[in-house]
């Protein structure tokens, strides 16, 4: 299966380069409370995104009962009880749709096993494989086999692990793959969000690639990618970072959605088309301020052009007249004609 450079989930396009697709990142923000899922769908939508995304996981299909606890949450509960406690709750996934779909905004989700991918395909209109998921291979392949756009995170990941997953969804039957370079940090330092590396990806693989962004300030990263022409870009949100869970301490609050989105947007305003070219803008001054060869006094016909009675100078309002460039020509010709001081030489002057 070839894998196509550019595709659109729910209308927008995610290409080479070209316009980035904002994902408001809810993950697990909702502390299990539908109401709080809700806002964080409308704080989304208020903040100009595009995408909303939440999580679908279940304990026991992520870890051992003894897996033990995670050093960096802090948290003195073993890891798969702080998992089933944030675990969504079927029954919201058509609420939490519809509501998206009634702000315009495209709504994704991360299936974190084979199952929750068969409860989620009637509802998201792309499927997101998180980091962690990049090697699990069965997940993959159901994945692909639906059909339907993916976009997969490479946190903790070496090129060639991504590539070997690339690969797995493109023969399992994927053609709309986007990337994202990801640091599997929370939150991440900013000299490990090597946003660089996503136009690595993109080289190599000729797909679309973007950011997952862990860094905790709301806009550098997200502007940087932006500027390296990234096609998505997701973001950790919440309603507010003093809530209790794993994830609301790195991730951004309303305003910070707000200011990121409007940075992203103002860069890929900034980024232009990449074609060099006279702007629409620029065309006044381009003839006022550029230059011709002028008269400095007037001319008599037949006489020498010379130093004392030429010189190269600005349009401002006046008449274009010949290049700068043809000044030394200029220099070994005689005037055709008389010629008034201060008007530009045309090719009809020299004799």
């Amino acid at each position: 299966m070839t894998l196509k450079t550019s595709f659109e989930i729910a209308g927008r396009t995610l290409a080479l380069d070209g316009s980035c697709f904002v994902i408001a990142e809810a993950g697990s923000n909702h502390n299990r409370d539908l109401h709080t899922a809700l806002a964080l769908i409308d704080v989304a939508a208020e903040a100009g995104a595009d995408c909303v995304k939440f999580q679908v996981f279940e304990a026991k299909r992520l870890y051992p009962k003894g897996a033990g606890r995670s050093d960096y949450l802090g948290d003195k509960r073993s890891i798969y009880d702080i998992i089933q406690a944030l675990e969504m709750p079927q029954e919201w996934l058509g609420k939490l749709a519809e509501r998206a779909r009634s702000h315009a905004l495209a709504f994704i989700a991360s299936p974190f096993h084979e199952e929750a991918v068969a409860l989620l395909d009637p509802y998201v209109d792309a499927f997101k494989i998180a980091s962690y998921e990049l090697t699990h291979l069965p997940l993959l392949q159901e994945v692909a086999r639906r059909g339907k756009p993916v976009i997969m995170s490479t946190g903790a990941s070496h090129l060639a692990e991504v590539a070997v997953s690339v690969t797995a969804l493109a023969e399992a039957g994927c053609e709309k793959l986007a990337l994202m370079q990801c640091t599997a940090a929370y939150p991440t330092p900013p000299g490990s969000v090597n946003v660089r590396s996503l136009v690595t990806m993109r080289e190599r693989f000729q797909i679309p690639v973007g950011l997952s962004d862990h860094s905790e300030d709301p806009v550098v990263a997200p502007m940087t990618a932006a500027a390296l022409g990234a096609a998505c870009l997701e973001k950790h949100f919440t309603l507010s970072k003093r809530l209790p869970g794993p994830d609301h301490a790195f991730a951004i609050e309303p305003d910070g959605l707000r200011a990121l989105v409007d940075a992203v947007r103002k860069v890929q305003v900034v980024r232009g088309s990449g074609d060099k070219d006279v702007q629409g803008v620029e065309q006044e001054l381009r003839h006022f301020a550029r230059r011709s060869i002028f008269t400095t006094r007037g001319i008599a016909a037949g006489e020498s052009f010379t130093r004392d009675n030429v010189d190269v100078l600005r349009n401002g309002k006046l008449e274009q007249g010949l290049e700068p460039a043809r000044l030394a020509g200029v220099l070994t010709r005689k005037a055709a004609r008389a010629i008034p001081a201060e008007r530009a030489l045309t090719e009809a002057d020299l004799a």
